[in-house]
């Protein structure tokens, strides 16, 4: 059998891949090509062997066959080291491969376009490829495999001190390329069953492809790692695409913190301003401009706005930029900033600006992660409106009262259960969140509101399983109660609220979050 040693180069992505190849060259390497990457050496006076040259047969069917042959691929899989193998081999004149560097057709770029066809993307699905990608990793004892351009300068630098790649070597590359195609054809497979009415929600086997962005200094704590990931054809108005900038790169928890300020934003039509600390809300308010707006988020809870995330739904402006420069927040999302704001807020090093454009996009499923496996769900993107509630006390809400309804179910929607939010005027006053109980919850919202609570309106995640919650609101001073209802008690709370002279009414909808 020959002791010539083949490279075998074929990529969509041509990026390093003449330096690569001289490289290979110098080592004694020769090198074998299809198509494009073919045109590419041989312009630049490298010597390349076609693969149909060494097949004895024709690229096919414009393009689509001519990497599929036992020449090629008995030569990347044969194992050397059975005598068997190596007679098969001297038999059918296959001469074995000992590198291939290859990288798929973009299909995700491809169905990333706007307008992009069903048969555009079908066209840009690659075989050839990611079967010769997989052959090679199946054999990596005797097989280098490169799928990243990145990896081209390390492997020519172990080729010219080793004079091979070591079987360590190999196998991390063959790792990386089962990953690439695995990546490869989930991103296929997603895409497709989006194009179907068919396609289940909840299919049999779930592959969801995401690709890092970077990796965090740490998790949630320092002693945890922690990495962000994009879905690739993640929709405009998510944070997995929002640009950053200014400031210092963002952490995990600013990360997790920021995605629940701005889908809590999204929420209002009118301006509206909103400040999160721990994925809770701890200062939501609405107003004529967003001045007024975050100005009232803001006064809604000056203490724990202190080093937590703003997010606002109208362009900022130089007058709340200054405001909002009035105290440390570790990060503002907005979905344009005038010259004077940025030039007011980029004074601040450690704050970090990020601009999200206003679209309503929404992802189809929210997962959660357990221990051996995932729980998935739709997205709870139900539109918060009063059409279908039901009075159920003597006493009816005022037209300004069903307002701050609606406002504070915006907001419970977003609070961590049990989860009670006051509110008065468009603005929050207290914000109970994640007890073990309701009137916990409640009793937390009203301490926080003081004073404020007389005349408010009280918003719950869930129906009351016993009428404490409406004494407890009631003895501060509430006026008015919107809640789920659907508890086999509702009727105590119901006759609490007539005793007390409170306007309550059921919405018919539950806003647990866990």
């Amino acid at each position: 059998m020959s002791k010539q040693r083949l490279a075998l180069l074929s990529v969509w992505d041509k990026t390093g891949i003449l330096d690569f190849a001289r490289g290979l060259v110098e080592q004694g390497f020769t090198l074998i090509s299809t198509g494009g990457t073919q045109r590419v050496l041989a312009e630049a006076g490298l010597p390349v062997q076609g693969v149909s040259e060494l097949t004895g047969f024709p690229e096919i069917l414009d393009g689509r066959v001519k990497t599929l042959h036992p020449k090629i691929h008995g030569g990347i899989l044969a194992r050397r080291e059975l005598d068997a193998h190596r007679q098969q081999m001297a038999e059918h004149g296959i001469t074995p491969i000992d590198l291939v560097a290859v990288n798929l057709y973009p299909f995700a770029a491809t169905v990333a376009k706007a307008g992009v066809t069903l048969e555009e993307a079908i066209e840009n699905i690659d075989i050839g490829g990611p079967t010769m990608v997989r052959a090679a990793a199946k054999n990596y004892r005797h097989v280098t495999v490169v799928v990243n351009p990145a990896r081209y300068p390390e492997i020519l630098k172990e080729l010219a001190e080793k004079g091979e790649t070591s079987e360590a070597t190999r196998f991390a590359l063959a790792v990386e390329a089962f990953n690439h195609t695995a990546y490869y054809d989930a991103v296929i497979s997603r895409w497709l069953a989006g194009r179907t009415q068919e396609s289940p929600l909840f299919p049999e086997h779930l592959v969801l492809p995401y690709t890092k962005i970077e990796t965090l200094r740490y998790g949630e704590n320092p002693h945890q790692q922690a990495a962000f990931y994009r879905e690739p054809q993640a929709a405009p108005g998510t944070v997995a695409t929002a640009r950053q900038l200014h400031g210092k790169a963002l952490s995990f928890n600013n990360l997790n913190d920021l995605n629940a300020a701005w889908e809590l934003v999204l929420e209002f039509d009118e301006p509206a301003a909103v400040a999160v600390k721990h994925t809770n809300p701890c200062g939501v308010a609405v107003g004529a401009d967003l001045y007024t707006a975050y100005t009232r988020a803001y006064e809604s809870d000056p203490v724990s706005i202190f080093g937590g995330i703003v997010a606002v739904n109208r362009p900022l402006d130089a007058r709340t930029a200054e405001k909002l420069s009035e105290i440390f927040l570790e990060v503002i999302i907005a979905p344009a900033y005038s010259e004077e704001a940025l030039d007011i807020l980029t004074r601040k090093k450690n704050l970090r600006l990020l601009e999200i454009p206003l679209t309503k996009a929404r992802e189809t499923l929210d997962v959660k992660k357990v221990s051996g496996g995932l729980l998935l769900q739709t997205l709870d993107s139900s539109t918060i409106s009063p059409e279908g509630w039901q009075t159920v006390t003597t006493k009816a809400p005022t037209p300004a009262q069903l307002a701050d309804m609606v406002f504070g179910m915006k907001v419970v929607k977003h609070v961590k259960s049990n989860a009670i939010v006051l509110v008065k005027n468009g603005q929050t006053i207290g914000i109970g969140a994640g007890q073990m109980n309701r009137v916990g919850a409640a009793r937390i919202a009203i301490e926080q509101a003081g004073a404020k609570a007389s005349g408010s309106v009280l918003a719950s995640d869930a129906f009351f399983p016993f009428r404490d919650t409406v004494d407890a609101a009631a003895a501060t001073g509430v006026t008015a109660i919107v809640q789920p209802g659907g508890s086999v008690k509702d009727e105590d709370s119901i006759a609490a609220c007539n005793e007390h002279g409170l306007a309550m009414v059921f919405t018919g909808t539950r806003y647990f979050k866990h």
